[in-house]
């Protein structure tokens, strides 16, 4: 059976959806079966970077194996990874061995999210590149909005989120065998080595440094907000019933302007487009810290936040096929993941900590993220334009 690019690009972002919702339900729903176990929220934070670490140490490994073998066995395999560790968690509840599957968890979706990514981004149109990503985005928003709500499943049984998380993750990855194999753009980039890959990264950075921030900062949040607030958020006295409805409205207020603002970056720009979002979400975010335990203004400023910096790994992953030809895509599809993980891994690190010392800080600390990115897409903007002058006064 012969698939068309449209059914295999919607296969695609199901896939990616249900890698969502399972990174959705396990921030929160460890956090919250530790803290009701006393593990100190520094430890808890630790804990929650796994999955980033282990998407960080494949990252420089995915490329070779990628351009050898194509984007559908590294689909089946990290599809594969991701269920069978999902499965695992109720074995053993142990503090090591489930930081071991989140790791594990890691690497699999290391190698969904490059194949997927590097798929869609080189087979996009430039004309609708920021819609098909706001899509991969949007899908991926799904699954993890409504990975949170499994956090309720664990007063009748701790192995039922898990176990269902699973088993959705191997019907979806069942699709995966109705695609015909493809491989990337080789073109003039040297040899599928590791070597070549490392040459590889050194010109994507080059070209495309600025790009990395926004999956970076995206990283960050996500991971610090639902890894770090559903501590915040009791040791405040907000009700874990709450927190179920709180934490879910940055995903769907990033679901509701997902879309539009992809369309709205093809039509005005991937640059302007994320300065403004970067800068509203800041406000947002000081929005929320002002809130203190209101639950309904956390949820107003959580959903106002979500609309607009919940696009920004989307909108960066377009910027960054802006910015490369698409012989460096899985390489800049993979620097794209290594910011996003350091991003994910810093965040609940530095959540916890500030929790423990100056709880107060939590929100200001991801406004100043933000608002550091920003300065950071307005001075690169300043440098293009100087030397745009430079270039035009030489000629």
């Amino acid at each position: 059976m012969r698939v068309t690019a449209k059914v295999r690009f919607w296969i695609l972002v199901c896939i990616v959806a249900i890698s969502g919702f399972s990174q959705g339900m396990l921030l929160p729903l460890i956090a919250i079966i530790f803290e009701q176990d006393g593990v100190s929220s520094a430890m808890n934070g630790i804990h929650a970077t796994g999955i980033y670490i282990g998407i960080l140490v494949a990252s420089p490994l995915m490329e070779v194996p990628l351009r050898k073998y194509g984007y559908k066995p590294l689909i089946l395999f990290g599809g594969f990874i991701v269920g069978m560790s999902l499965l695992l968690f109720p074995l053993w509840t142990h503090f090591w061995f489930w930081f071991l599957l989140r790791l594990l968890i890691g690497v699999g979706d290391q190698m969904l999210h490059l194949s997927t990514q590097t798929w869609i981004t080189s087979t996009s149109t430039t004309e609708r590149r920021g819609r098909n990503i706001a899509l991969y985005g949007l899908f991926f928003s799904l699954g993890f909005a409504i990975g949170p709500a499994m956090s309720s499943l664990v007063e009748i049984d701790r192995s039922l989120p898990f176990i269902v998380s699973g088993i959705l993750t191997f019907l979806t990855w069942g699709l995966v065998f109705l695609l015909r194999n493809d491989f990337p753009d080789q073109g003039e980039v040297g040899t599928a080595s590791m070597f070549g890959t490392l040459s590889r990264f050194k010109q994507v950075w080059k070209y495309a440094w600025v790009a990395f921030l926004p999956p970076l900062s995206y990283g960050f949040l996500e991971a610090s907000l639902h890894g770090n607030f559903p501590i915040y958020a009791l040791r405040n006295g907000v009700e874990a019933d709450a927190i179920a409805f709180i934490l879910p409205a940055f995903s769907i207020g990033a679901i509701v302007f997902q879309l539009p603002l992809g369309i709205i970056s093809d039509k005005f720009g991937r640059h302007r487009v994320l300065m403004g979002v970067l800068l509203a979400g800041a406000i947002c975010f000081v929005g929320s810290g002002l809130a203190g335990t209101s639950v309904i203004w956390l949820i107003v400023t959580f959903f106002a936040a979500g609309m607009a910096v919940g696009s920004t790994f989307s909108l960066g992953i377009s910027y960054m096929t802006d910015l490369l030809p698409k012989s460096l895509l899985p390489a800049g599809n993979i620097m794209c993941g290594v910011a996003f993980s350091v991003g994910s891994i810093t965040g609940p690190s530095l959540g916890g900590i500030m929790i423990h010392f100056f709880a107060d800080g939590f929100f200001y600390l991801i406004s100043f993220l933000l608002l550091s990115v920003y300065l950071s897409l307005l001075v690169f903007s300043f440098v293009q334009k100087n030397k745009s002058q430079n270039v035009s006064v030489s000629s």
